[in-house]
């Protein structure tokens, strides 16, 4: 029996995964070992660490929930249809993105480096400079709006060709994989990738020269798809959740003794004990993943009534919070706070300033929710009515975000 339903666990995992942005984004200024756009003077290594266990899992996580969404979208939809609502969910957000919302991120970044003159002197620099870092177009970390919307333009006739009746003995074989804990034979030919590739080609998020890392993020959005398309994948991931977070934590306090315990010079990275690092990064980033599905799955198919206004935010959020760290991380590295104090202050006035952009800016406003690859307001007349939870709960199935 095929899922046609939308999974409420899925979207909490979405709405954790996104928490999860905010997190690592804010640390970025403070991480050592770290180049990012702002950085603060002192820095912590610690910090470094954990940022790169949620770097393994974040974005891991969000490309496997963006490929159930995709099944979820091509419900009832035929291929151009499909990529008729991608192009408005997705591409247009990420030139509003690109035009509007990343520029001040550069212009901070631009500042920082020595650049004396005000935001329209530098932006009209936007459009005559060329790509970043050399110029100053970019998509910043809406790479994964990107990315995204190229998967699903390619393999639109493919996720049509599994949904259709046609893939019947394709959808039986997978069912094998159920069985046991062979699902996890799906992580295999990524951590294989990621471990001979992700060092001689370091992720670029360019879309155009990321010849490691487009694959590897394809091959997470297209085990999602194929867990959601096979039901008993899904239960599998559920029943085994023990089991793959265990050999996750296992496998991150290996990554953090190879860590720790570096080889006399960086070279050594590219031998046998680099490929067991970069081979042991990407089980953690499977093994949590299918974890956190597994234990979402059995924990949080839950409704709650804030389940709907979150689901709506989480996606103008990820395209406003990195702005709002950026500008505000320019001003708070130049206090003499302690790293701990800078890094809290960070997370919580961004959370509160970019769910107040959200919320009075965009949210109620018809033509910035399109910008912000909303569905739109429902017209209502007379007085409010009084609403159920099965109603609610259906108007969460209908909100199909684009971070999933």
């Amino acid at each position: 029996m095929e899922t046609t339903q939308r999974q409420t666990y899925l979207d909490w995992l979405r709405i954790i995964s996104i928490a999860g942005v905010l997190i690592f984004h804010s640390g970025m200024p403070y991480a050592a070992n770290e180049w990012w756009h702002i950085r603060n003077h002192d820095t912590s290594a610690l910090m470094s660490q954990s940022n790169y266990f949620m770097h393994l899992v974040r974005m891991p996580l969000l490309f496997f929930i963006s490929g159930t969404v995709s099944y979820y979208m091509m419900q009832r939809r035929s291929a151009l249809s499909f990529i008729k609502l991608r192009f408005t969910r997705l591409f247009i957000p990420l030139l509003v993105g690109m035009f509007i919302i990343v520029p001040p991120q550069i212009y901070m970044e631009r500042v920082s480096q020595g650049f004396t003159g005000n935001y329209w002197d530098f932006y009209k620099t936007t459009f005559t400079t060329g790509a970043y870092p050399k110029g100053n177009l970019s998509w910043h970390h809406l790479w994964f709006i990107a990315y995204l919307f190229v998967y699903d333009l390619v393999f639109a006739p493919v996720f049509m060709w599994l949904i259709s009746d046609k893939s019947r003995g394709f959808k039986r074989a997978l069912n094998g994989l159920s069985k046991g804990k062979w699902v996890y034979v799906l992580a295999v030919p990524s951590i294989v990738w990621y471990a001979c590739l992700s060092w001689a080609l370091p992720q670029t998020s360019n879309l155009i020269h990321d010849y490691c890392f487009i694959v590897y993020w394809l091959l997470f959005l297209l085990a999602g798809f194929i867990c959601i398309l096979q039901p008993s994948l899904m239960e599998s991931l559920q029943r085994n959740r023990r089991f793959a977070i265990t050999i996750g934590f296992i496998s991150i306090l290996a990554v953090n003794y190879l860590w720790l315990n570096p080889p006399p010079n960086d070279g050594d990275w590219s031998a046998l004990r680099g490929y067991s690092f970069r081979a042991l990064s990407a089980i953690v980033g499977w093994s949590w993943v299918l974890g956190l599905v597994g234990y979402g799955k059995q924990y949080l198919n839950r409704f709650h009534p804030a389940l709907n206004y979150l689901n709506q935010a989480v996606y103008p959020f990820y395209i406003l919070h990195q702005t709002v760290i950026v500008i505000l991380a320019y001003y708070i590295v130049r206090t003499t706070d302690t790293v701990l104090m800078k890094y809290i202050y960070t997370i919580g006035v961004t959370l509160f300033i970019t769910m107040g952009i959200y919320h009075l800016l965009v949210k109620p406003y018809p033509v910035m929710r399109f910008l912000f690859g909303m569905k739109g307001l429902e017209k209502k007349a007379g007085k409010i009515p009084v609403v159920s939870e099965l109603e609610i709960k259906k108007d969460i199935k209908e909100e199909v975000g684009v971070l999933v």
